[in-house]
């Protein structure tokens, strides 16, 4: 019997010491990590969908009619300004021409006989008048018919790629029949629209210097190796978007871009004492953004926050929080509003750095 009653105090024994380290365990594990956001100076990207256009693309058109006799340049080559790239069939034209420098010299010569007869006062010099303006009328013809056949040859107004052909040697062309278009990519022109609240807050917080430089993300998802610089903001809004246009002029020393890419414009913000946290301490509800924050009793209390820019695995926030705010950084799930928690404070900056993230 006493061997029972000293086996039933062990087990009663080893039973209180595993409750015991239970309970510590337990005690243990709920012991929060709770911090506060950090006030510091960082930067924030935002991203704009874009349109890439050459500093000059236009269309090249016939401006004679004739038969297309020779075309001297090819698909996607790059052409020299005054270059020969079509070539009209000029025999129409050269004869045209060839008639009025025939009436020209008719007329030079009759002007040269009358011009003597009044010398000699034979005929008056009303009539010289009348043949000196036929003479002047000839001549013109000339020039008129010089620019005609000049029009036959259509040569490359500037430096630039040739795009595709509309026609083919041997086509019938019509006056302002399209045949080409050429693009100069030496610079190219970057359009993106910018929504009305981001273009005022860039206007009345940020310095002209860091509004005037970004970035392009190509459609392959690289940066594109040169900064480009924003010159031009149109003048009005669009009513129907609330945007308003920015025009960005990159350099295309290597001629990567062409015209009618796409890609995203990247514009780099700094932020004067910016309020940062982790974005793991929030949650969402009804697409709001909340955060836990503890009272003067430790009593756990949520609190939405506006987010004034996300970057990653952070939040900047707009209102809502004070720097002093302890905030719970982990364990959201575990908790419920007014529960009183025990809690281990971690320093802000010590958790933005274990996040590998960029703060200045």
């Amino acid at each position: 019997m006493k061997r029972v009653l000293t086996f039933l105090s062990l087990c009663g024994l080893l039973y209180t010491t595993g409750c015991t380290h239970h309970e510590e365990e337990k005690e243990e594990e709920t012991k929060f990590m709770v911090t506060s956001p950090l006030k510091s100076d960082t930067t924030v990207t935002n991203q704009y969908v874009c349109q890439v256009r050459s500093i000059q693309h236009i269309e090249l058109r016939a401006l004679e009619k004739g038969y297309l006799q020779k075309i001297f340049v090819d698909e996607g080559q790059v052409v020299k300004q005054g270059q020969i790239m079509f070539q009209i069939l000029p025999i129409q034209y050269q004869a045209e021409l060839q008639k009025a420098q025939a009436e020209a010299n008719f007329a030079e010569v009759e002007y040269k006989n009358t011009k003597s007869l009044a010398d000699s006062n034979i005929v008056s010099k009303a009539e010289l008048a009348l043949a000196k303006a036929k003479l002047d009328k000839a001549q013109a013809e000339v020039t008129v018919a010089k620019v005609h056949l000049g029009f036959t040859e259509i040569r490359a107004p500037f430096t630039g790629i040739m795009d595709h052909f509309y026609v083919r040697e041997g086509s019938l062309l019509n006056e302002g029949d399209l045949l080409t278009t050429i693009s100069d990519n030496s610079k190219m022109w970057v359009y993106f629209n910018v929504p009305e609240a981001e273009y005022l807050n860039y206007k009345t917080h940020t310095q002209q210097e860091n509004m005037d430089h970004v970035n392009l993300l190509m459609a392959n998802q690289q940066v594109f190796d040169y900064p480009g610089v924003v010159k031009t903001i149109e003048a009005d809004f669009n009513n129907e978007t609330g945007n308003i246009a920015f025009r960005a002029t990159f350099p295309n020393p290597k001629g990567l871009l062409r015209h009618g890419e796409t890609g995203n414009i990247q514009m780099t913000l700094p932020l004067r004492n910016a309020l940062i946290i982790p974005q793991k301490a929030t949650f969402e509800v009804l697409e709001k953004k909340y955060v836990y924050v503890l009272d003067k009793d430790d009593k756990i209390r949520s609190r939405e926050v506006v987010v004034a820019a996300e970057l990653p695995h952070i939040f900047v926030i707009k209102s809502g929080l004070k720097p002093d705010d302890k905030i719970l950084l982990e364990g959201l799930r575990q908790v419920k509003e007014n529960e009183k928690i025990h809690y281990k404070f971690v320093k802000p900056d010590s958790v933005i750095n274990n996040l590998s993230l960029y703060a200045e």
